[in-house]
C-alpha cells in the first residue's frame, strides 16, 4: 500500500508548505524542552515535492534544520525500517515520524515515542474521531496530521439510466451488483482483497458495518461475535456468487482504482483519492462518478479511519522544535495545502465546509459524513500479527477454503492467542 492513499493504511505524503510560519508558534511549553535540527522519517515522497517545500522551513528555522529522511514507499518496508531505528534508542536517527494511524498503539506501547500535551496542538480543531487514533492508554502519544475514510464509488449514469439511487444498504448494494451491472457490461463490486493490510482495512469495515467489533478497546480482549460471521459472510458471499469478481482477491488500491476508472466496475469501495482519479479532465469516467458512505447491514456502515499521524521519538534531542513543527503541519493554512496540493483529506473540521474548497473538491461532504461515524482499526500493542491474521483469515473465507463460521472461530482462537501473548 502507498502512503500516498491511505490505507491505510492512509497511505500518504506530507504534502505542506512551510514559507511563512513566523515566530508566534515558537514558544517551550507543555514540559518538551530543546531546539535544533531534527530529522523527519516518513514513506517515500512520491511526489516529488516535500523536499523543496522543507527547504522554506529550513530558510526560516537556520539553527532547527529539518533534513528529510525517505523509507520504501510500501507501509510495511517503511514501518520496518522505522522499527529497526526506534530499537536503537539514544543511537536512532529519527526525531518526528509519519506513521500509519494504526501503528500509534505499538510505538506508544513499547516507548519508542513520547507522549505529548494536548496545550501544545489544535485538537480541538479536528475531526473528533481522528484524535482517537492519536491515542493509547488515555494519553496523546501522536497528533493527526491527514485523515482517510472509505467511500463507495458508483456509476452515476448507469444509476441514473437504471433509475435506482446508490445503495446504502448490503441488500441494495448486492442486488444493484447482481442485477444492473451485468446488463451494462460491469463486474458488481470490489474492494481491496490481497492478504495485505488493505484487506484487514476491508475486513474491519464489514464487521463494523455488521454493528460488530473485533478486539477491545486496547487490544486487550477478543470480541468478535456473530456480527463478524455476517461481515465476512457478505464478503465471501459476494465472491461465491459471483458479483464480486474473483480477480478482486488480488487488489490492492492501485489495482482496484485502475478497473473502476477502466469502466469495469459498477461499485468500488476505496479511499477519496481514487474518486479524484477517476473524475479528472481525460479520465473516461469523468463527470460519471458518485460517492457515498459505505453501505451498511441495515443502513449506512462504517468505515474504518486511514491516515498518518505525526510521533515524536522518546529519544529525540530537541523534542520543543518537534513539537513546533508539528504544531505547523496541523495549522489551518498548511492542512489546506495538503488537501489543494496533495489531494489528502485534512483533519482541520472547518476544511471541509468551506464552499470554495467544497466546489472543487465536492466529495468534502460525503467524506466528512464517513469520518464522523469512522472508527479507528483494532488497537493492539501487537497490531502487526493482528493484521495478519484477519488477513490470512479473511482472505481463506473469501476464496472458499472455510466457511465464514470457521473463519469466526479461527480468528476468535488466534487473536486470543495474541493477546494472552501480549
Amino acid at each position: 500500500m502507498r502512503w500516498i492513499r491511505a490505507a491505510g493504511r492512509g497511505l500518504l505524503v506530507l504534502a505542506v508548505v512551510l514559507a511563512g510560519y513566523g515566530a508566534s508558534g515558537a514558544r517551550a511549553a507543555g514540559g518538551l524542552e530543546g531546539r535544533g535540527p531534527l530529522t523527519l522519517a516518513t514513506a517515500g515522497d512520491l511526489t516529488g515535492y516535500l523536499g523543496p517545500l522543507l527547504q522554506g522551513w529550513n530558510r526560516a528555522h537556520p539553527g532547527e534544520k529539518v533534513t528529510l529522511v525517505e523509507l520504501p514507499d510500501s507501509a510495511d518496508e517503511s514501518r520496518a525500517q522505522m522499527i529497526t531505528d526506534l530499537r536503537g534508542g539514544a543511537r536512532s536517527r529519527f526525531d518526528v515520524l509519519n506513521i500509519d494511524v494504526a501503528w500509534t498503539s505499538e510505538f506508544a506501547a513499547t516507548g519508542w515515542i513520547r507522549p505529548l500535551p494536548r496545550d501544545r496542538f489544535p485538537l480541538g480543531s479536528f475531526l473528533r474521531p481522528v484524535v482517537d487514533t492519536a491515542t493509547y492508554d488515555g494519553r496523546l502519544y501522536a497528533v493527526p496530521y491527514v485523515t482517510n475514510a472509505g467511500l463507495l464509488l458508483y456509476r452515476k449514469d448507469v444509476l441514473a439510466e437504471e433509475g435506482v439511487p446508490p445503495p446504502r444498504t448490503w441488500a441494495e448494494l448486492e442486488r444493484a451488483a447482481k442485477t444492473i451491472a451485468p446488463r451494462h457490461g460491469l463486474d458488481g463490486y470490489a474492494g481491496q482483497f490481497l492478504p495485505y493490510e488493505g484487506l484487514t482495512v476491508n475486513a474491519a469495515e464489514a464487521v463494523y458495518s455488521a454493528g460488530g467489533t473485533i478486539l477491545g478497546d486496547e487490544g486487550d480482549r477478543v470480541t468478535v461475535d456473530s456480527a463478524a460471521r455476517e461481515g465476512i459472510g457478505f464478503l465471501a458471499r459476494g465472491v461465491r456468487d459471483g458479483w464480486v469478481p474473483k480477480e478482486a482477491l488480488t487488489y490492492t488500491e492501485e489495482e482496484s482504482r485502475q478497473a473502476f476508472q477502466d469502466g469495469r466496475l459498477l461499485f468500488l469501495r476505496n479511499w477519496p483519492y481514487a474518486y479524484v482519479s477517476a473524475s479528472a479532465a481525460g479520465s473516461p469516467l469523468a463527470g460519471k462518478v458518485g460517492a457515498v458512505p459505505l453501505p451498511g447491514r441495515d443502513g449506512p456502515g462504517t468505515s474504518v479511519l486511514g491516515g498518518s499521524n505525526l510521533a515524536v521519538n522518546t529519544h529525540a534531542e530537541h523534542p520543543d522544535t518537534a513539537a513546533r513543527l508539528i504544531a505547523y503541519l496541523t495549522s489551518e493554512g498548511v492542512q489546506r495545502q495538503v488537501l489543494t496540493r496533495g489531494a489528502l483529506p485534512p483533519v482541520r473540521a472547518d476544511l471541509y465546509e468551506d464552499p470554495e474548497l467544497v466546489r472543487r473538491f465536492p466529495y468534502l461532504p460525503t467524506l466528512r459524513a464517513s469520518v464522523l461515524t469512522a472508527a479507528p482499526r483494532p488497537k493492539s500493542p501487537r497490531y502487526d500479527q493482528v493484521s495478519m491474521v484477519v488477513q490470512a483469515v479473511v482472505h481463506d473465507a473469501m476464496s472458499g477454503h472455510s466457511t465464514p463460521e470457521a473463519a469466526v472461530r479461527r480468528l476468535a482462537r488466534e487473536l486470543a492467542d495474541i493477546s494472552r501473548r501480549g
